[in-house]
């Protein structure tokens, strides 16, 4: 396929597609992602082109959906699961924590969980403090899960086709407000590699690390630093945060001398605190100020949009923390 526009919904189910077509042993499952398609449409058609055999519609029980896909993958098959919000994610802890993450040291290396579990996360559409969260830090602190976090079409269809080919448990968390986001994607393209960090904008003042949606506000309070105020910013879009990709940010911090961590989770006990003081850690000589984090506040996120929006980073908050950093 060449390059076309296309969602970042229209890339994931693309990227589903084109698994399932390669490597029979991938299945879809989970709540409605047959015959209705999924409850964000990316699993739609799936069922007509693979069948009811492959594209399983599930029970309403998330600890029976990662239950089966574990079972499954123990058993030779590559499942696909899906929750409807990451904010469920704790009604699977035994199944996801307990059993998939832990099978291969259990079993001494001779057996592996080859699944992905799919879910959305982050605020964005007034859905209410029990579907707006941003849960990533649970899947993180879990020895044994690893975690993509796509923030671009690209990446929505290329790092979803390396996650169907991992070994071990893949968490995929897509952000709820990018699914209708447009961009070019060439599915034969050749894509940054699995567990690899993507500078998307070089910078000699300032770093900023971050994942998932927050990478766009990032990348437009970085123009706005540059253009307004002089401030060359570099932004780092981590794409994955277990495997964690720390050697392409060292050396942007060693040159820069300021780091700026970024994320939509909370700030207490959150990403943004393992980012910084990683940061903090292996960079502490060259760091002209300590790092700051920018994250969501410490609340339930609220159905107000107003309210829902300003409880988590945006590009204004970004660029006025920024510009103290440089008082």
């Amino acid at each position: 396929m060449a390059m076309q526009e296309a969602t970042y919904r229209d890339a994931l189910r693309m990227a589903l597609s084109d698994a399932m077509s390669f490597d029979d042993s991938v299945i879809v499952m989970g709540e409605e992602v047959g015959r209705y398609g999924g409850a964000y449409g990316v699993t739609k058609d799936l069922i007509a082109e693979f069948g009811p055999e492959r594209v399983i519609d599930t029970p309403i029980s998330e600890a029976a959906i990662v239950g089966t896909a574990v079972g499954a993958a123990m058993t030779g098959l590559r499942p696909v699961a899906e929750l409807m919000y990451v904010d469920f994610i704790g009604m699977t802890m035994d199944q996801l924590a307990n059993q998939a993450a832990k099978i291969r040291y259990m079993f001494g290396g001779q057996i592996g969980v080859p699944m992905v579990l799919r879910t959305q996360g982050g605020t964005g559409r007034s859905a209410g403090a029990q579907h707006s969260q941003s849960l990533e830090a649970f899947v993180m602190h879990t020895p044994g899960l690893r975690l993509a976090m796509p923030a671009t079409v690209d990446d929505a269809y290329h790092l979803l086709r390396q996650a169907m080919t991992q070994p071990d448990p893949v968490v995929f968390i897509e952000h709820k407000s990018l699914y209708t986001m447009k961009a070019p994607l060439n599915p034969n393209a050749e894509p940054v590699g699995w567990g690899q960090a993507n500078v998307l904008r070089e910078g000699d003042d300032l770093v900023m690390v971050t994942y998932s949606r927050q990478v766009h506000y990032a990348l437009a309070a970085a123009q706005t630093l540059q253009t307004d105020h002089d401030i060359s910013a570099a932004v780092v879009d981590l794409r994955t945060l277990n495997p964690l990709d720390f050697e392409t940010i060292r050396p942007l911090v060693e040159n820069a001398g300021k780091a700026m961590v970024i994320s939509e989770a909370v700030l207490t006990c959150g990403v943004a605190a393992e980012l910084a003081a990683r940061i903090t850690e292996e960079c502490f000589d060259f760091l002209e100020d300590p790092v700051v984090r920018v994250a969501g506040e410490d609340i339930p996120i609220s159905v107000s949009p107003l309210l829902e929006n300003n409880s988590v980073p945006t590009p204004e908050l970004i660029i006025e923390t920024a510009k103290k950093m440089f008082v």
